[in-house]
């Protein structure tokens, strides 16, 4: 398994969470407080925790490709949902395991 993590630093990211779950939830199991969310996308599971600094992004994938698609599901909803930030998409880095 493959873990990829980002950080979005906006002052809307418990916003942001809730965007994101409301609309994965048409299509897949997604759950969201306040602060957190999580979404089963089909490429593995997304986490999200926002404070009032931004929104960390944990994504779990089988390989790397699955990785890759997991990021684009992520960075492309954020573009739209985030355009009045002038959002282009996160920095990704893989964590070591």
């Amino acid at each position: 398994m493959l873990v990829t993590t980002a950080r979005m630093t906006t002052p809307h990211g418990a916003k942001y969470i809730a965007q994101l779950c409301k609309h994965f939830a048409h299509k897949v199991e997604a759950e969201w407080t306040e602060t957190s969310g999580r979404a089963a996308l089909p490429t593995g599971p997304a986490e999200m925790v926002a404070d009032a600094e931004g929104v960390s992004f944990r994504l779990v994938a089988e390989d790397a490709k699955a990785m890759i698609q997991a990021r684009f599901v992520i960075d492309s909803h954020l573009v739209t949902f985030a355009h009045r930030e002038a959002f282009h998409g996160l920095d990704w880095a893989v964590e070591a395991g």
